[in-house]
């Protein structure tokens, strides 16, 4: 939620129409860089208002500027009883849940996006492993006790258990904010490793990866081949709708994953 500080009760005030890009002014500025420097950009998230309805939405541009997917918050964080130290928060008060998954082609791989509570949920990187995807990006802002126990360790389990690559963004700190966020922007190979992070600092992180890397992860962990699919299955279930309504019998071979 760049646009606007990470608070719920401002999210409708700063919400942007996505119908049209030059409506929206954020959006515009993301197609605007994008086109300008040649280069795909995944935008972080921002509040999008569609009818009477709010969502957590990140938009990807590719390099000749136009908008090529969009990704609705599909989990929102809705916290229990808050740990010692934590500040209430509860997104469904405000915003909608996305209903499905995003997977978008980019000249450099095919990229899964989730956004920040996304990422706590295994099925979903689970279905865009099984989509082909390279690389999931998650943006997010992880909050000062979450942060510290959770954000690197659901990067790493991702990227490990999926044999893929993970990237997150994070909002710096801001320390006048009620809502603090942990910070450090990650990147993450298909062993696991950190390639790169950052600290809580605004900052600009520059890593290199090799997509060669998830093939040599697999051929040496071959975890596909030793998943028991007559014990337990993963069915990806919108994709097997879509499926069934296309009729195309060779999407069958990444239907379900266990």
């Amino acid at each position: 939620m760049w646009n606007c500080p990470c608070s719920t009760d401002m999210f409708a005030k700063f919400a942007e129409d996505f119908s049209d890009i030059n409506s929206s002014p954020s959006l515009l500025m993301l197609s605007e860089v994008a086109s300008l420097l040649g280069v795909t950009i995944i935008g972080g998230s921002i509040p999008e208002k569609d009818a009477d309805q709010l969502y957590n939405s990140c938009s990807v541009f590719g390099p000749n500027g136009e908008l090529k997917a969009k990704h609705r918050k599909i989990h929102l964080f809705d916290m229990g009883k808050p740990l010692l130290g934590e500040v209430q928060f509860k997104e469904s008060d405000n915003i909608s849940a996305g209903e499905e998954p995003t997977v978008v082609e980019t000249d450099f791989g095919r990229i899964g996006i989730g956004i920040c509570h996304d990422i706590r949920f295994p099925e979903l990187a689970m279905s865009y492993s099984a989509r082909g995807a390279h690389l999931i990006c998650y943006p997010g802002a992880f909050n000062m006790s979450t942060g510290a126990a959770l954000w690197e360790l659901e990067q790493r389990t991702r990227a490990v258990d999926n044999q893929l690559y993970v990237a997150s963004c994070s909002p710096s700190r801001d320390s006048a904010c009620s809502y603090l966020i942990w910070g450090h922007s990650t990147v993450v190979g298909p062993m696991g490793e950190i390639i790169a992070t950052t600290g809580h600092q605004e900052a600009v992180l520059i890593a290199e990866i090799d997509y060669a890397a998830i093939q040599q992860t697999r051929e040496s962990l071959p975890l596909e081949s030793q998943k028991r699919n007559d014990i337990y299955q993963f069915v990806d279930l919108l994709r097997e709708d879509s499926q069934k309504a296309l009729r195309v019998g060779h999407l069958d071979q990444i239907s379900y994953h266990g």
